[in-house]
């Protein structure tokens, strides 16, 4: 009897254990899973489409022209000696670098040398008289002051004229004295600004001539492209109509110009020199470099339009007609920008607003991107 109470009592027990231990277990589970349900999930790895594009250039409208060209400093200078000579140094080549004041060449220095040291001893020799002279016009003053009938008023007249010529002819030879030293001193032939050495005309131990072209310098800073304008289209150009400048050396950059220089008489072909100035200062840049400079004719600014694909252009509502996707280089973003058609021509679409030359835009998959996405343009 006392076993089976016992034996009662246990299994009793342990189902109280067994159902503490169950509400427990499913406590901890309810815990983990809430947990689990509050982590948020790692963020999703942000993927870069690449695209494919093209660069606005080709103009639809046919009223603007584009003409070659060759680059140029927009100020150069021809660099001479002013005094002839003998050259023994030639201190820069082709291509160097200058600044203000830096020493190109140098003459022979010897025989302006014996020039300032002649017009010194002449110098001394006309003080020396105009002193004599003074100190006899003195002398003759004195005497006639003390005695007025010593000194006749011809001879202190002569005194007094000589001594005004020993004077002139003094202050002369302090000029001739100041030419010798300058002479001396244009035997250096220095930079007369800063800027690169474009030709080099001279070698050591050759004989010049006063004025003689010896170095050609371009000016650091502003360039221009020069172009020659048909005289069927010079009517058009004026001072300070804007232009478009292209390089082969960098593709995919237009950059902005100005025409600053026309000139009035025509040169080979009956075509007129022109220069367009560059409005930004490029660093890869350099006189010599091809030039393609696009001009819009005048009055005809609002005619200007492009040809884009069709397959550029992502389809329009109540704002817009349609939309293309202009990538900026710096942000590596698209924009989506309204445009302006003016038809279709082939397989492109005439675009009268909306893009200019040099823009890049997306020409493939232009339903699927977004505004202000992140891309990369397709190698």
């Amino acid at each position: 009897m006392t076993t089976s109470v016992a034996l009662r009592e246990y299994h009793i027990m342990l189902s109280i254990i067994s159902k503490v231990f169950s509400g427990f277990l499913s406590a901890i589970i309810t815990m983990i899973a809430f947990t689990a349900c509050r982590q948020e999930p790692p963020p999703p790895i942000e993927s870069v489409r690449a695209i494919k594009y093209t660069t606005v250039n080709e103009i639809a409208s046919g009223r603007i022209r584009k003409f070659s060209g060759v680059v140029e400093a927009a100020d150069k200078s021809s660099v001479s000696f002013e005094v002839p000579g003998n050259v023994q140094e030639v201190r820069v080549k082709v291509g160097d670098k200058v600044a203000r004041g830096d020493v190109l060449a140098v003459l022979d220095k010897s025989t302006y040398e014996l020039n300032v040291k002649a017009a010194e001893a002449a110098l001394g020799r006309a003080q020396a008289r105009l002193t004599n002279s003074r100190n006899d016009l003195e002398r003759l003053k004195r005497i006639a002051k003390m005695d007025k009938g010593a000194i006749s008023e011809a001879r202190l007249d002569n005194a007094g004229a000589q001594y005004a010529t020993d004077k002139q002819q003094v202050e002369y030879r302090v000029s001739q004295l100041n030419l010798a030293k300058r002479d001396l001193e244009k035997t250096v032939l220095t930079a007369p600004f800063n800027g690169h050495i474009a030709e080099r005309l001279v070698e050591p131990f050759y004989e010049v001539d006063r004025g003689q072209r010896l170095f050609d310098i371009y000016m650091e800073g502003a360039m221009e492209a020069a172009v020659s304008i048909p005289e069927s289209e010079i009517y058009g150009i004026y001072l300070g109509l804007p232009s478009e400048i292209r390089f082969p050396t960098i593709p995919d950059k237009v950059f902005e110009g100005v025409v600053t220089e026309i000139s009035k008489v025509a040169g080979t072909a009956n075509a007129f020199p022109v220069k367009v100035t560059l409005e930004d200062d490029i660093e890869n840049v350099r006189p010599g470099m091809t030039a393609e400079v696009t001009i819009m004719l005048a009055g005809e600014a609002s005619e200007t339009s492009y040809l884009i694909p069709v397959i550029a252009v992502a389809a329009g509502d109540s704002q817009a007609k349609g939309y293309v996707y202009i990538f900026n280089q710096d942000t590596s973003t698209v924009k989506k920008t309204p445009i302006e058609g003016g038809g279709i021509r082939d397989n492109d679409v005439v675009v009268t607003k909306g893009v200019k030359a040099g823009d890049i835009i997306a020409v493939a998959g232009v339903s699927f991107l977004e505004d202000g996405q992140k891309v990369k343009l397709m190698d």
